[in-house]
């Protein structure tokens, strides 16, 4: 299982800011947590970006357990 963390508005659409969900890429995770977290959160998931352990990646991008997989939607203030 790779470890999710959810920020800002992920976060609030999920109900957590961190869980584990298995997928072996980063689309089968983002499947899976909108699967558990409702059109709320793939909403916010449209609009997000996507790191791997500090590093931009696509839906294709093979994951390792170890991994930690974070949604980041846009920021928006001044």
């Amino acid at each position: 299982m790779v470890q999710l963390r959810l920020f800002a508005a992920a976060r609030e659409a999920a109900g957590t800011s961190v869980c584990e969900l298995p997928g072996e890429r980063v689309g089968d995770v983002l499947r899976a947590a909108s699967d558990r977290f409702g059109p709320s959160f793939e909403g916010v998931l449209e609009h997000s970006r996507v790191w791997v352990n500090g590093e931009p990646v696509g839906a294709d991008h093979r994951l390792c357990v170890t991994d930690e997989l974070a949604v980041l939607p846009p920021v928006s203030g001044g």
